[in-house]
Parts: C-alpha cells; sequence; structure tokens
C-alpha cells in the first residue's frame, strides 16, 4: 500500500513540479512522512528531487538561462548546505509535544513545526495576490537565490521561493522551467552532501523499493509535464499547490502527519 500511495503522489507532484517550478517536494515529503519520521522523509524526497532534477535537465539543458543560474543558483548551492546543517542541529534536539486536540491524541516537534512555517510562508507567496506582483529588481536574484537556497537545505521548500523571483523576469515558459530545474538540481546535490551521512545511507539502503518506486514516477511525471507545458497556465498550477500546501502544513505542524 506504501509503494502505491508514494507512486501515485511521485507522478502528480512531478507532473505539477514540471510545469510550476515546485511542488515535488511540497507533495512527495508529506507522503513519505505518513511512513517515516520527518527528517528521513525530507532526505528520502531529496534523493529522488535529485533523480529526478537529473532526467528533467538532460531533456530541458538547451532552454537554460546561464546568466540567470549563475546569478542565482551559486547562492543558491551555498546557502542550501547552510540550511542543511541547521537541519542536522534541529534533528539533534529530539524534543517532541504531546496534546490533545478533539480527543485525539497528538505529538508535534520542533523539526515539524519549523517545516509547516516554511510551508505556509511558500504557499503566502503564491496564493495572495498584492506579493505576486511585487517588483523584485533584477539586482536582488543573488538574495533570492541564497534564500531559497537556505530553506532547500532545510526542509526542501526552495521552488516557491525560487519561482517568486525568477518569474519576475519574464523569461518564455521553456526557459523559466530549464534554468529551475537546473538550479534545483545543484541545491540537492549540495544538501545531500550534507545531511548526516548515516541517516542517508541507511534512508537508501532500507528503503531502495519506495525510491526506486517514487523515482520512476516522479519521471513519468515529468515526461507528461513537458507534453503539457505548453498546454496549461502557471498560475493555475501555482494556486492549485498553494491551496494543497496550505492543508498539508497544518497537518505537519499539528503533528498529525
Amino acid at each position: 500500500m506504501d509503494i502505491i500511495v508514494i507512486s501515485f503522489v511521485a507522478i502528480f507532484a512531478s507532473l505539477m513540479n514540471f510545469l510550476s517550478g515546485f511542488g515535488l517536494g511540497t507533495l512527495l515529503l508529506p507522503a513519505f512522512a505518513i511512513y517515516f519520521p520527518l527528517h528521513l522523509a525530507i532526505i528520502l524526497t531529496a534523493i529522488v528531487h535529485l533523480v529526478t532534477n537529473i532526467f528533467k535537465s538532460i531533456i530541458m539543458r538547451k532552454h537554460v538561462k546561464w546568466k540567470v543560474f549563475f546569478r542565482f543558483g551559486i547562492p543558491s548551492i551555498i546557502f542550501a548546505a547552510i540550511g542543511a546543517l541547521l537541519l542536522n542541529q534541529i534533528v539533534k534536539l529530539d524534543i517532541e509535544f504531546t496534546y490533545n486536540l478533539f480527543n485525539f491524541q497528538l505529538t508535534t516537534s520542533p523539526i515539524k513545526i519549523t517545516i509547516a512555517v516554511i510551508m505556509i510562508i511558500s504557499a503566502i507567496l503564491d496564493l495572495v495576490p498584492t506579493l505576486q506582483k511585487i517588483n523584485i529588481p533584477k539586482k536582488l536574484l543573488p538574495f533570492g537565490g541564497a534564500l531559497s537556497g537556505f530553506f532547500g537545505g532545510l526542509s526542501g521548500h526552495q521552488g516557491a521561493i525560487r519561482s517568486a523571483f525568477l518569474i519576475k523576469l519574464d523569461l518564455p515558459k521553456e526557459k523559466f522551467v530549464a534554468t529551475g530545474i537546473f538550479i534545483s538540481l545543484f541545491v540537492d546535490i549540495s544538501r545531500l552532501l550534507v545531511y548526516e551521512y548515516d541517516i542517508v545511507v541507511n534512508g537508501l539502503e532500507r528503503n531502495y523499493d519506495l525510491l526506486l518506486a517514487a523515482s520512476f514516477f516522479a519521471v513519468l511525471g515529468a515526461l507528461l509535464g513537458k507534453y503539457f507545458l505548453k498546454q496549461v497556465t502557471v498560475k493555475f498550477v501555482r494556486f492549485l499547490l498553494g491551496i494543497l500546501l496550505i492543508l498539508v502544513s497544518i497537518a505537519i505542524g499539528l503533528g498529525v502527519i
């Protein structure tokens, strides 16, 4: 049953990710979190994210806007490592809070609350029209890269912030998607190199079947995304993901997931 759930979420999330620049980690993370501790779910999601980004970078490499990649991507890569280091420290706190909600006993923790807050911030960026209309100067691209990379390393939620900055550049849809893919790819590499080695290795060895299934269907979702790229508006996809993001983040923060 777990493979079915993970596979279904992976193909849908990857499709949304290809069209909007974010969504794979947003939706796949809570699916993994149903079966694993949240910090391990983040790492497993990062591995699937990396595999999918390698595939997508191959099929979209001709459309990358390299000037934007270097200005935005280099700070992202550096700060992704810093965010990953912070996640390692939060996990080591090993603190939990237990409470009752509607006669249900729930347990949450600093890492769950942290991830929930980050997810809600990501959703707000995509749902509040006023924020979407803010004119972000091109000179702030490195700052946006640092911000996106940091949260990418901390929770995996890099896409919404990255898209908020890149979409202001009015790039053609193919260049917007391809550039975001390459930035995301190197952020994944950066954070996986910093995450606790033992947890990454154990996650790979003990859950290779889930990782294979999730990676396969995520790649399939990317293929579908390339097909639908010219037929779906980015605005609609981002609105849909924003709503899902808020619902999921509340569930994580409360300890439901």
